[in-house]
């Protein structure tokens, strides 16, 4: 399986650079202490309010006039499809096509349709997507210069601060920590990279424990839709080689930092992004470091999730 280093990650940010607003890097107001400070790296408040922006544009790019003549088509039902018809606008790409399931909230397609692509509603069914004679913009399989996209938040976050030390990833398919750990790694050796799961979907850190990649993986109910399923396996085949530490915590604690996050740093970010929060609040030794960045991926929350956890006690 092809792999990827960083200086393919500085092309991709030259090439990406004209379209994908650099985020901010947020001192938390509550978090840090004299001997630590916390940083969020605030990708949810790109356009798409998703980090995911980046590797769709990455691997669009790099189509050649007749893949973009004949079109895009990818399968979401959520960040990773909004991008990709984002993407599709901004590079003039008139045919893209998003495959959902029948089950999609309406809410979901409506965002998808809105940034031009064509919703088909194919059930569980998606060999389609494959078979429609359009280039396929992977989420995160196995496509490299999707990661390489995501790869690029790295070398934004060290440049606005480089005395970062840890970097704090949330992980569901596992090419947003991947991406970020090649790149950050190559930049400063001595930086830690430390990857937090739901304990509802711990496909990464169970794949590793019993060294099977689990392309599809049993999820428990969880607040944290984008981070349940399998893992890459490019992602498998290269995240151990850079992470440093893999943390599983609780639903429990996701929604203590989601309310933390919007009650107190004014913030809103999706559970699968607070994840990193949450390792914070149960792990803060075990994380370490003085200068910690925590990467809040998505800011697509549910307004019915927010409002469930805001009730609670």
């Amino acid at each position: 399986m092809e792999k990827f280093t960083y200086r393919d990650v500085q092309e991709a940010y030259e090439r990406i650079r004209a379209y994908v607003p650099e985020t901010p890097l947020v001192e938390s107001f509550y978090l840090g202490d004299e001997d630590q400070q916390y940083f969020f790296k605030m990708e949810s408040l790109q356009r798409t309010k998703s980090f995911k922006i980046r590797g769709a544009l990455n691997k669009m790019l790099t189509l050649t006039e007749v893949e973009k003549a004949k079109g895009v088509a990818t399968v979401s039902s959520g960040n990773h499809g909004s991008s990709v018809s984002y993407a599709a606008t901004l590079l003039e790409i008139e045919k893209a096509k998003i495959i959902v399931p029948e089950t999609t909230p309406k809410s979901k397609t409506d965002k998808i349709e809105y940034f031009g692509a064509e919703v088909l509603r194919l059930g569980k069914d998606y060999d389609e997507a494959h078979t429609l004679g359009m280039a396929y913009i992977d989420a995160y399989y196995d496509d490299p210069k999707i990661y390489i996209g995501q790869g690029t938040i790295a070398i934004e976050l060290l440049a606005q601060n480089p005395e970062i030390d840890t970097i704090v990833v949330p992980i569901g398919g596992g090419g947003l920590i991947t991406g970020i750990a090649v790149t950050a790694k190559a930049i400063n050796p001595a930086v830690r990279i430390v990857g937090v799961q739901t304990e509802a979907c711990p496909a990464m850190i169970k794949a590793y424990e019993e060294n099977v990649c689990y392309e599809e993986y049993p999820s428990k109910p969880t607040y944290c839709d984008a981070l349940i399923g399998g893992v890459g396996r490019l992602s498998y085949e290269m995240l151990r080689d850079y992470v440093d530490d893999l943390i599983e915590v609780s639903e429990e604690t996701i929604a203590k930092a989601v309310s933390f996050m919007i009650k107190e740093e004014k913030f809103v970010a999706e559970a699968g992004s607070c994840t990193t929060i949450a390792a914070v609040m149960d792990f803060k030794e075990r994380i370490g470091g003085e200068n910690i960045a925590l990467v809040i991926s998505v800011g697509n929350i549910d307004g019915e999730v927010i409002t469930e956890i805001l009730s609670k006690k």
